[in-house]
């Protein structure tokens, strides 16, 4: 049976099954309730769209977009996006997922940390970046209902410190591979050029976000 929470149907499948559970096995319970998360906030941001996707797909790249900050996944020279994706991609191909599909979760979770781009993609690959900048970023907070978020958390906590958390989970993640964060380079040619330009910083808009914890 499905399990609906906020009017969103979990994936049920024998495959939706496997990756819970072997997500559930690997990732610490921040990481998984963060993940299960992500796949709610991001189903409801779709139907609030009217977007058409396929829950399957965007449960598996919610699950999996974070399990390459975890030691078993972890690549000693990619990017941890990149070893999430990869481990999905392994995952997906073992289960004889079409290549067309699989591809589609791949670029999901390489590019749920860049901004500006998913939105502009097929719909499982926006959705699930909008799902993270909702988790982690309180990004469209005042757009969801508050009985929706409720229900979310109540069936996948936060905690009383998921902020801290997840920028310790962050670091302990990336921290043996630092030459893998190099990041947007249009951010430092205006920083070189202009010395009054101050770029965001992530872990600031984590904290300061309207979750309240």
């Amino acid at each position: 049976m499905s399990l609906e929470i906020a009017g969103v149907k979990k994936p049920d499948s024998k495959l939706a099954r496997e990756i819970t559970e072997l997500v559930r096995d690997t990732e610490s319970p921040l990481l998984f309730h963060h993940s299960s998360r992500v796949f709610f906030f991001g189903a409801l941001s779709g139907n609030r769209r009217g977007l058409k996707y396929d829950p399957e797909l965007l449960y598996a790249g919610a699950m999996f977009h974070d399990m390459g900050l975890t030691h078993a996944h972890s690549s000693a020279t990619e990017r941890f996006e990149v070893d999430g994706a990869n481990t999905a991609r392994d995952f997906l191909r073992r289960h004889g997922i079409s290549q067309n599909d699989i591809d589609i979760v791949w670029t999901a979770i390489a590019l749920h940390t860049t901004p500006g781009i998913p939105q502009h993609m097929k719909p499982e690959i926006a959705l699930l970046t909008a799902g993270v900048e909702m988790d982690v970023l309180g990004l469209d907070y005042a757009g969801f209902k508050d009985r929706e978020r409720q229900e979310i958390v109540a069936a996948h906590p936060r905690g009383d410190h998921f902020k801290q958390g997840i920028i310790n989970t962050f670091y302990d993640g990336i921290k043996h591979k630092p030459e893998t964060t190099f990041g947007n380079v249009k951010a430092d040619v205006i920083e070189f050029k202009d010395p009054s330009f101050r770029r965001g910083n992530f872990c600031s808009v984590i904290l300061n976000s309207a979750w309240p914890s």
